[in-house]
């Protein structure tokens, strides 16, 4: 986990730790907004049946759609920072060996 002083000091991303708190949170939004379009979904069904089933389907697709887009744009984002890292690595090894040469 980071330290309060970590938001203050550049020699250390708080980015990768935090993600995976602001991924839950877009879950928890997804899903409450997911079962608002399911009830709306159904109030619509006492006017038109057909309506309302397609608002069903589409709310629940919604929902399906919105978590697996939310992990792979959080993937996506964990992935850039790993990528610094192991550029990181390789320039810290290459400084070595030149050391070394």
């Amino acid at each position: 986990m980071f330290q309060f002083q970590d938001l203050f000091q550049w020699d250390r991303f708080i980015t990768p730790t935090i993600i995976k708190v602001f991924y839950w949170l877009v879950i928890a939004l997804i899903i409450l907004f997911g079962i608002a379009g399911i009830f709306s979904a159904l109030t619509l069904m006492a006017i038109s049946p057909f309506g309302g089933f397609i608002q069903l389907l589409s709310a629940l697709a919604g929902i399906v759609v919105g978590i697996i887009f939310s992990r792979i744009s959080a993937e996506l984002i964990l992935i850039v920072f790993r990528i610094n890292e192991h550029l990181g690595a390789i320039r810290d090894q290459g400084r070595d060996h030149e050391r070394q040469v």
